[in-house]
């Protein structure tokens, strides 16, 4: 009888992601999207699935190929809007819960996104982007068909491109529509060369909030206002004061009370989210989360869940309560919270809830939650007694055939003799008596936070027989506001320490860790640490450094938050060149005596591909052993959202270099 295997890379094919629950009005049925990777086109489907909670059978609702997303019940509960790419561009379509074809109600050039229903079902409101000359009325022409046309491209904003979307054409600016569902009238509601995001529409009907940023110089404004849109009049009213961030609107039934969450960015990008309430009547802005030290929304860092929505605040019928997601210590939990100011966990086990829709009735709600043993799967939840019953067994057969290690959470003491988080994988096949490599996982961010939820590369490297060390050292979000700030200025000092604490900790702690065979990798802000650690230690054999930072003075100029993540994060710009560089790895490049392997996307825009030619070019002119792995097609996201087949490469680079060289 052979033991059961560990995951291997080329598993992500069978493992599927549950994601985006919407429970019906009447709190009876919900849909959701399940979305798998297809070998053979090498991408990702989604579909929706629906259950009926009187039989909690999941059927599978739409068929095909495509992306489908976002999907939203209409107030009756009789229809389904989605988006869906089966035409190309992502376009809006209505299901009838009856049965029969979709019906494709949005044909816009650019595409539409962000569906949201009228109080009355006969209406929905879209985001979609016109370029220079362009209605709402322009179609969608067929993309396969297209030739691109070659012409230069003028630039003269700073802010001119994003990882996620490339080169922003300036000519391009976000509005919003509104589409008659019966008769296809579409009716624009915003214009002019702004950028406005659609939030939620009222439930009176009287108001569609929005996102916007109205500064002169976008290049220098890093705000966003609550806008709300009269319908009758067309007219906007700021809510928020323009001096921070804002964004998920949510009402109350009675449309007396909207919330949403955001902050006044004291710390930049590294201020907690707080929730805030704005009184329609007595046109009071309260921020309901003040005295409470941890962020709202979700914070955790992963590598496999696919089509996670982040849930907006979600109100009770009773006009006076309602429940919101916080990162907190390792876990996304969902609050209570009441218009008096109460606030108590609802949720709050060993796990992460990246996803949950109210039963606005009966305090329940179907949750999406991952384990660390559990990709995820959808549960239904009683959020008065904490009573959960499971809907899904998405990945259960499969995961039958499979043995998974099991983390532990550790706490120690960090530089200052601050308490610092982790957790600690052994090998799959552990056997008391034995040494085991070990390898130190450093997430990105900074301002992120590893969490109790599945993680498909450490699986992959405790099959190999590797132990896995994980933290969330000073910078990362869930341990309070002073915590998630100290990285700021101080890259490489007490983060490196908080790190190296993490190291010595499970050396003390756990005999079977080998201290001659470490290994170290992490990417973006836990790539610039790998490239710290390597120039700053020998302790670690081997190094594996993924979409990194090596240079911040380049950094400045190349990458899309270059500019301005510099003066908050190094605390300096091109104006003070020595502390840029005296927190550059490459300057310490001499010191590396670690085999380092580089790995980069040809298209990552936030930290561009040049931080890692530097830093090859570097290690090889002084002579040491490294090698430059670059892949075709990919951005920031490779790990989480890349090519099926590059994220499957990417972990066999990453395995098959610790399998060397540890």
């Amino acid at each position: 009888m052979t033991s059961k295997q560990g995951i291997q890379p080329e598993d992500l094919y069978h493992l599927k992601s549950v994601a985006d629950p919407q429970l019906s009005p009447d709190g009876t049925e919900v849909v959701y999207v399940e979305t798998r990777m297809d070998e053979k086109k090498n991408d990702y489907i989604s579909n929706l699935f629906y259950i009926n909670l009187k039989d909690k059978t999941p059927q599978q609702w739409t068929f095909g190929e495509d992306r489908t997303s976002s999907p939203v019940w209409s107030p009756d509960g009789s229809q389904i809007a989605f988006l869906s790419t089966r035409t190309g561009k992502s376009q809006i379509y209505v299901l009838s819960k009856a049965g029969g074809e979709a019906k494709q109600v949005t044909h816009c050039k650019n595409g539409a996104t962000s569906p949201v229903w009228s109080p009355c079902g006969k209406k929905i409101a879209f985001s979609v982007v016109l370029g220079k000359d362009e209605t709402i009325l322009d179609k969608a022409e067929d993309e396969k068909k297209k030739d691109k046309e070659l012409k230069p491209l003028e630039i003269e904003k700073m802010k001119h491109k994003s990882d996620a979307g490339g080169f922003i054409d300036r000519e391009q600016f976000t509005h919003i529509a509104i589409v008659n569902v019966a008769s296809g009238e579409l009716e624009q509601v915003t214009e002019g060369k702004e950028y406005c995001h659609l939030g939620t529409w009222s439930p009176d009907g009287k108001y569609l909030t929005y996102l916007a940023d109205k500064a002169e110089d976008l290049d220098f404004s890093f705000n966003v206002d609550i806008y709300l849109l009269e319908l009758e009049s067309k007219q906007s009213h700021k809510l928020t004061e323009g001096s921070g961030a804002y964004y998920q609107t949510a009402w109350s039934p009675n449309s007396r009370y909207l919330s949403f969450v955001g902050g006044e960015r004291e710390f930049e990008n590294a201020t907690q989210a707080k929730l805030w309430i704005y009184d329609m009547e007595q046109k009071l802005l309260n921020c309901v989360t003040s005295e409470f030290d941890a962020p709202v929304g979700d914070y955790v860092i992963g590598d496999f869940l696919q089509g996670v929505a982040s849930p907006r605040v979600q109100w009770m019928n009773d006009n006076h309560s309602f429940y919101f997601q916080v990162t907190d210590h390792g876990n996304a939990a969902i609050y209570y919270g009441n218009v008096d100011g109460e606030i108590y966990p609802a949720i709050h086990d060993d796990q992460y809830v990246y996803g949950f829709s109210l039963d606005a009735q009966n305090d329940q709600a179907i949750a999406a939650i991952s384990t660390t043993t559990n990709p995820g799967d959808l549960f239904y939840v009683n959020l008065k007694t904490g009573d959960k019953e499971q809907l899904t067994s998405i990945n259960e057969d499969f995961l039958k055939t499979k043995t998974l290690a099991v983390p532990e959470s550790i706490e120690f003491e960090g530089a200052e003799g601050w308490k610092v988080n982790g957790w600690i994988m052994r090998p799959v096949g552990y056997e008391a008596g034995k040494k085991y490599p070990l390898i130190l996982e450093i997430h990105g961010g900074p301002h992120a936070m590893y969490g109790n939820t599945y993680f498909n590369e450490f699986q992959i490297l405790a099959a190999q027989g590797f132990a896995v060390l994980y933290t969330n050292p000073r910078g990362s979000h869930g341990y309070g506001q002073k915590f998630v700030d100290a990285v700021r200025g101080d890259y490489g000092g007490n983060d490196y320490a908080d790190l190296m604490a993490a190291v010595d900790y499970a050396l003390e702690h756990y005999d079977f860790i080998d201290q001659d065979r470490l290994g170290v990798t992490g990417g973006s802000y836990g790539g610039f640490m790998t490239n710290w650690i390597v120039g700053h230690t020998n302790r670690f054999k081997a190094a594996v450094t993924q979409r990194s930072i090596s240079n911040w003075i380049s950094f400045a100029g190349v990458s899309d938050i270059g500019y301005y993540f510099t003066d908050w994060q190094i605390q300096a710009g091109l104006d003070d060149i020595e502390k840029l560089w005296h927190h550059s790895p490459l300057k310490y490049v001499d010191k590396v005596e670690t085999p380092l392997l580089i790995l980069h996307g040809e298209k990552d825009y936030r930290c561009p591909i040049e931080q890692a030619e530097q830093l090859f070019i570097a290690l090889k002119y002084h002579k040491k052993q490294t090698k430059f792995v670059r892949f075709p097609e990919a951005n920031h996201e490779l790990s989480r959202s890349g090519k099926p087949t590059l994220r499957i490469n990417r972990l066999e680079y990453i395995r098959d270099w610790f399998v060397k060289y540890l």
